[in-house]
């Protein structure tokens, strides 16, 4: 079935039929298309420049215990 003679079946419904289809195409778009977009940032998030800048820093190696020390000096203990 060609895009236009689902359009025109579309026209023909009636107001809350041509919104159901208008959400199922969302449904659709969401389900198939942004996923894909998805995939591809988390990609090109993994080849920025960002990725891994903290690598050489001696006091991130164990980012846990970076965190505690941070944590302590920031909220003592009462």
């Amino acid at each position: 079935m060609s895009e236009s003679t689902v359009s025109k079946k579309i026209n023909k419904l009636p107001p809350e039929a041509k919104q159901q289809a208008r959400d199922f195409v969302d449904f659709l778009y969401e389900r198939y298309v942004k996923s894909e977009t998805k995939e591809s940032a988390r990609e090109s998030i993994l080849e920025s420049s960002f990725f891994g800048m903290w690598k050489d820093r001696e006091d991130m190696k164990d980012s846990t215990a970076w965190v505690r020390k941070v944590r302590k000096s920031q909220w003592p203990n009462p």
